[in-house]
Formats: structure tokens, sequence, C-alpha cells
């Protein structure tokens, strides 16, 4: 059946009604959480063939957010779908208004290659529980966990509610041209922009999950010892193929180079060698030349052993590094690390400003100055004060991009409302109708007006 067809017979589900009860919703939900639960070995060997994740990596990164979501919804789902009672302004009275939470229609989700499950399924998870009709189209780039979604979910689930797409560009390029009431997309800024002219053409609302260069700002008044061991965690985190990870450091040269040496001790204690179980690989041989050609030979000050046939890249510390290196062009999305140096702090906060909006930034520093102008004059999606990457694990925090990094957000309440229309209703008393708002019109019923209104 092509997809259109499915499209349309989403579309003749969602009129129906039936996506719309808490039941309906609530019974899907705890279906992917059995079907998810039932097959976490597959689930584990399809990511680990496409590029050598862990099992604790992938419960940890995957799996467990996705667990967090489904169990977010069940919990909450009868609360957030219920209207919301509004005052009522004086005009209006005697009469009541409400907002209610109605659900887009039929939605498009595409999903992203380096966090294949979560990045997919999460998205698809508010759609479902916002009552909306649900088109997956995870990245083809992680082919295993890709042909393992196809094969579970489509078994497992009605068609007209949820349907799990196959294929590259070729394929995505014929889904935006079919009508949907939302499009959620997670990747590039470039593809990004594709994505959001497709859907104008039909006036689809869209959330972007996007991506930039996320900066890990180190002041004199930091932990240096907290600092290292929690930015080279999130950095080396999956291979550094991670949107949120800290793209580079922007390091005071007051600590520059105490910093450095506690920085290096910290990558070998870690052990990230080409058999280590806790490193993952990076996901094919074009993104590895592409790491490779951003490498600066003169720069490195750790690192730089490759694998080509186990597609290993060490983790590499770039130093000194200045922002017209090659390194510093693009989004990193890997093992290697750049560190450059400021003098001041607002000089450190001007650079950063200069730079497209990062979808992640990080402060570490005890210095409640510097973390006010931290949170106050920098624009970013979402960050953290003295960690990295630990924000987008609190369901209570929106997770999006601004500007270049994206458009719109989720995660919790926030994925909920990205796939629900807040539609206002007020509802007026059929008794004690004044007639100052009808023909004809006076001078004394104009007084009155500005006086009410």
């Amino acid at each position: 059946m092509s997809i259109q067809n499915i499209l349309e017979k989403q579309r003749e589900f969602f009129n129906s009604q039936a996506t719309k009860s808490l039941d309906f919703r609530k019974t899907q939900l705890q279906k992917l959480k059995q079907v998810i639960s039932a097959n976490e070995n597959l689930f584990y060997e399809a990511i680990h063939k496409d590029f050598g994740k862990s099992q604790f990596d992938t419960y940890t990164t995957e799996l467990s957010i996705i667990y967090g979501e489904i169990n977010y919804y069940l919990k909450n789902l009868k609360s957030l779908m219920k209207p919301k009672s509004v005052k009522t302004n004086l005009p209006n009275l005697p009469g009541s208004s409400k907002i209610y939470q109605d659900p887009l229609g039929c939605s498009l989700v595409i999903g992203a290659w380096n966090y294949p499950y979560q990045l997919s399924i999460c998205p698809m998870i508010s759609a479902i529980a916002a009552g909306n009709t649900c088109i997956l189209k995870p990245s083809e780039v992680a082919e295993n966990t890709m042909k393992l979604m196809v094969d579970l979910f489509n078994k497992n689930f009605d068609e007209r509610v949820f349907h799990v797409e196959t294929g590259g560009v070729a394929e995505t390029t014929e889904l935006l041209k079919l009508k949907f009431d939302k499009i959620f997309f997670t990747g590039s800024p470039q593809v990004g922009k594709i994505i959001y002219e497709a859907a104008a053409k039909n006036l689809t609302p869209v959330t972007l999950e996007l991506g930039g260069k996320s900066p890990a700002l180190v002041t004199e008044n930091a932990n240096l010892e907290i600092a290292t061991k929690r930015i080279i965690w999130g950095k080396f985190l999956n291979a550094g193929q991670t949107c949120v990870a800290p793209d580079y450091i922007l390091v005071d040269k007051k600590v520059a180079t105490k910093f450095i040496e506690i920085l290096k001790n910290q990558v070998q204690k870690n052990d990230y060698q080409p058999n280590s179980s806790h490193f993952t690989r990076i996901i094919n041989e074009k993104h590895f030349n592409r790491l490779l050609n951003l490498i600066d030979d003169t720069k490195i000050i750790f690192g730089r052993k490759t694998d080509l046939e186990k597609l290993y890249i060490q983790p590499t510390l770039l130093y000194p590094i200045n922002w017209n290196d090659k390194i510093m062009q693009e989004e990193i999305f890997g093992p290697i690390l750049p560190i450059l140096v400021y003098e001041n702090f607002d000089e450190a906060l001007n650079q950063i400003r200069n730079h497209e909006k990062p979808l992640s930034a990080y402060l570490f520093s005890n210095n409640s100055d510097e973390i006010e102008k931290f949170a106050n004059q920098i624009s970013f999606g979402g960050g953290c004060i003295n960690d990295v990457v630990m924000h987008l694990t609190n369901e209570n925090l929106p997770f999006g991009g601004v500007g270049n990094s994206g458009i719109g957000n989720y995660h919790g309440k926030f994925g909920f409302e990205a796939f629900t229309h807040q539609k206002s209703v007020l509802k007026r008393a059929t008794w004690g109708e004044p007639n100052i708002k009808y023909p004809p019109y006076s001078d004394k019923k104009l007084n009155w007006i500005k006086k009410l209104m």
C-alpha cells in the first residue's frame, strides 16, 4: 500500500474521533511500552550492529528516556487533556471561558540516526499521547535500527494509528509533498530549512530540533576537577555524535594550563580504546572521513589514533584553537574537542553571541554574577550550570532550540503541547443581554464601551 493511501486511512480514522479518548491513547502507549520491553534484546543487537553502542549506553541514553516519556503520559495524560478554565473578562459576563487541548491530526515524525530510538520514538509518543495519528520516518543511516522499528511496530500497530516508513532522501522528499497537520524533524539546520520550506506549502506547523556549536564556558571560578570530568563524559558520550554535546571549550586564560592538564588526565582515565565497550563507533565511513578532515595535526595535544575498519577515532583534544580554524566552521558531531581561551568573561560572552544561537550552552562557575550573566545574556535552546547534557533528562524542562538551532520544543507536557492546538471556547449565558453593542450607536453607548473595555 502506498504511503499516500496510509495517510488517507489515518486521516479518515482521525476524523472518526477514535484517537481522542483517554482510554485509546493510554492503550497505544501501554502497547508501545510492552512491545519495546519484550524485545529489548533486539533493540540492543540492532544498535550495536549500526555503531557498536553498548547495552549500558543504549539503555541510559535511549530506552530509559523512552520509558520515562511513556510513564509520564500514562500518569499525567488525564490532566493534560482536561480543558483548562480561565478567567472571563467583564464584557463577556455572564459566561465562562475554557481552553481545549485539540489534537492537530495526522503527524509526520522524521527521526535522526545518532540516537535512532530516542529521537524517533519520543516525538511519536508525544504525537500519540496528544491524540494524533503518526507516520514515523526513522533515519536510513542507522539501517539496522530502522529495520527493527519497521518490523516490530508495523506488526503490532494499526497502520491507521501509527506506521513506520522506510527510505532515504527520495522517499522523504515524496513524504514532504503530502499534506500533514504537523511535521516534527530532528537533524541538521541545512535539512531543517528544506523541511520548513516544504511544510510552508501546506501551512503545516513544524517542530525543528536542529544542532549547532554548543559552547562549554569554563571560568576561573569553576571546580576544574568536576568541570573536566563532566565535559569529557558529555563530549565523548556516543563518540561525540550527540546534538547537545559540548562542541568546544572556552576557558579562562588564567586557568587554561591547569585545566588542560586535568582534562588530558581525565580522557586517559576513561580508557577510550578501540575495543572499549563504553566507546561508540562513528556511524559510517563518510562521517569518519569528514571528522578526520577537521583535525589540524599541528594542534593535537592528545589523541588522533584511528582505525577505519572499526570506524574508531580516539578522543582528540586540539589546542590552541581560534575562531578561524576549520574545526570551528561547522558542528563537529564527533570525538574531537577544540579548546579556545579568553581573557575576560564579558569577552567570552560576546564571542558566543557573535555566532549562531546554539542548541545548548554550558557554564562551569561558582560565581553568582557569572551565572546570572550567562543565563540572561546568552540565547540558547537549553543548558546547564556546572554540568552538560543532563538538562534534557528532566521531563519538567522543555527541550528544543532557538534560531538556527531549532523551532519549538518537546519532552513531557511540552511534547504534548507541540502536537496540540490550544482551542479557545467562550460560553455565554442567554439571559441578561444588554443592547450596548447593537445599533443604533450613540455617544452614550461609546462612553460605556470605553469604560467596560
